[in-house]
């Protein structure tokens, strides 16, 4: 009996010692004498290790809308370009192709009798989630189905979070919350930053458009956008934008804006990006330039044209911009650089905006949110506050009611709590509101299987049972017990989780890990602590004080 006590109290107490370093030790570093010694540093290691959500933190709550129409449109767009080629390439004859409608393209024609030719030959570019819709002598109609327009609807969506996500995870916000919100069809994403103290920014970065693309340049910049217009001579293929060069600190020359003629095709574009990084400009100063990087397709491409355009200019345009456009001196491989009047952080939010990729779609706010840091450190203090006087509250109908074995329900409450922290920290889950109120209902569940358990063994003794006996049978007959309601709660705590948004989430994980802890607590720690009493006299026990 002595040899089982003791492996019981040397696995207590080592889950315990576990738990109290988890709490209240760092993870990053050797524990030092002031961890024990500080109440400011044990605050702060506290809070290190126990992640707090929004609703404690501060932080911006944003709900997002993704037009995910956009991206159909960008579909049949290109679809357009798409199709002007492979007509011309195959000679079939036609006055225009142009998007006559949301995943809709008209083909116009003057002689009806090559429309099965069109529609061969289109059918087999636009793909299976197009169909011909209208076919008659003047023109043919492909539409978009309603389950392809679905599909990248839904994986607009996704990829939009995806990305918000890159670019969040780039800010160093501690454990936020991306996730989609509402019904499928809504396309809404909720974004949770605790902490943060710049929501503008996280927007203006969030909804950023980063298109880099490097073009062809067709002569010299011109002066006006008139000018350039007359150059362009109404070629389809080419188009003109502005050319915004940044002043020249050594030949003293100013800011200025021209126009220049450019390829509508880009030579390559962002999608071939390997990397983008903000360094300080060869100027000094405050100013930062962006280089950049290419994969090793986009590098074989940039690396072809620019060997065959050399003494050509080359257009570096971002978000249809031109940001310079210097003439190509040699072959470049796989490096480039983006110059501007770019201060630091704005070089590096548009460096990030360009690693993450271009969203699929354009996103709106829908709802915001900002709750201040004061405001959460007042739900700490009244929910620590509430937390300490449901405790105590506890504690003290425990002692009254049950006497001595009250103190062994407060020992057992207080190794769930210190678990139930533990497993916060362990596994990195925030701590909400919710959460310090699912804490507090996990006091009193563990409460209930105390009483369950104290209930059951004054039965027995008062049937006559010897104490040891009564002991005994009473966790037995409470132990189905507990675990029945110990199970469910943990059961609907699961669902919670799934079908809840962040801080419903939080509660959930709170509660489900403070009944796992008091699991440990109510049966195997309660039990040891009865065992300890009855056995450690080395005689029968006559009486209990329950």
């Amino acid at each position: 009996m002595r040899k089982e006590l003791r492996r019981r109290v040397i696995i207590i107490l080592a889950i315990t010692a576990i738990g109290i370093y988890l709490v209240f030790f760092p993870h990053d570093r050797r524990p030092r004498l002031r961890d024990l010694t500080s109440w400011s540093q044990i605050k702060a290691n506290i809070a290190e290790n126990i992640k707090l959500g929004l609703d404690l933190k501060g932080g911006s709550h944003l709900v997002l809308w993704v037009q995910t129409d956009d991206a159909i449109r960008t579909i049949t767009d290109n679809n357009v370009l798409e199709a002007e080629k492979i007509l011309k390439k195959e000679g079939i004859p036609f006055k225009s192709v142009k998007a006559t409608g949301l995943g809709q393209i008209t083909v116009e024609v003057s002689d009806g009798s090559r429309n099965p030719d069109i529609e061969e030959k289109l059918r087999d570019d636009f793909g299976p989630g197009w169909e011909r819709t209208r076919s008659d002598g003047g023109a043919v109609v492909f539409t978009m189905k309603e389950s392809e327009m679905n599909d990248i609807r839904r994986t607009a969506t996704n990829q939009a979070k995806t990305i918000i996500e890159n670019r969040v995870n780039a800010f160093g916000v501690a454990e936020p919350t991306i996730q989609l919100h509402g019904r499928e069809q809504d396309h809404q994403i909720l974004l949770q930053l605790p902490g943060i103290d710049d929501p503008e920014r996280v927007k203006r970065t969030l909804n950023a458009e980063s298109r880099l693309e490097l073009k062809e340049v067709f002569g010299d910049p011109h002066p006006t956008k008139e000018a350039a217009e007359a150059a362009r001579a109404g070629d389809p293929n080419k188009m003109v934008i502005p050319l915004k060069e940044r002043a020249d600190a050594e030949t003293g020359q100013p800011a200025s804006t021209s126009y220049i003629v450019v390829a509508k095709t880009p030579v390559v574009s962002g999608i071939d990006l390997r990397g983008a990084d903000a360094v300080p400009s060869q100027y000094g100063g405050h100013e930062y330039k962006i280089n950049f990087q290419l994969k090793p397709n986009g590098a074989a491409k940039f690396e072809q044209f620019t060997s065959a355009n050399i003494g050509k200019r080359l257009a570096i345009v971002l978000n249809d911009e031109a940001k310079s456009a210097p003439t190509i001196q040699a072959a470049i491989s796989d490096r480039g650089e983006i110059t501007g009047a770019f201060t630091k952080e704005s070089a590096e939010d548009l460096a990030l905006v360009l690693r993450s990729g271009a969203l699929p779609a354009k996103v709106v706010y829908l709802e915001e949110r900002t709750v201040g840091p004061s405001l959460g450190a007042d739900s700490i203090r009244q929910g620590v506050i509430a937390s300490i006087v449901g405790l105590v509250l506890v504690v003290l109908c425990m002692l009254i009611y049950y006497r001595g074995a009250g103190v062994n329900a407060t020992l057992a409450l207080i190794v769930n709590l210190v678990l139930l922290l533990a497993g916060l920290a362990m596994l990195g889950a925030v701590l909400t509101l919710p959460g310090i109120a699912g804490v507090i209902l996990t006091i009193g569940m563990a409460v209930d299987s105390n009483v369950l358990i104290f209930e059951r063994i004054r039965e027995e003794i008062r049937n006559g049972k010897v104490i040891v006996s009564a002991v005994d049978t009473g966790f037995k007959r409470a132990f189905l017990t507990i675990i029945d309601t110990h199970v469910t709660t943990i059961v609907s705590a699961a669902f919670l989780f799934v079908f809840g948004t962040g801080p419903i989430r939080g509660f959930a994980v709170t509660l489900a890990i403070g009944l796992i802890a008091n699991l440990f607590a109510s049966v195997y720690v309660s039990r040891t602590i009865f065992n300890f009493i009855l056995t450690r006299s080395g005689q029968r026990v006559e009486s209990l004080s329950i």
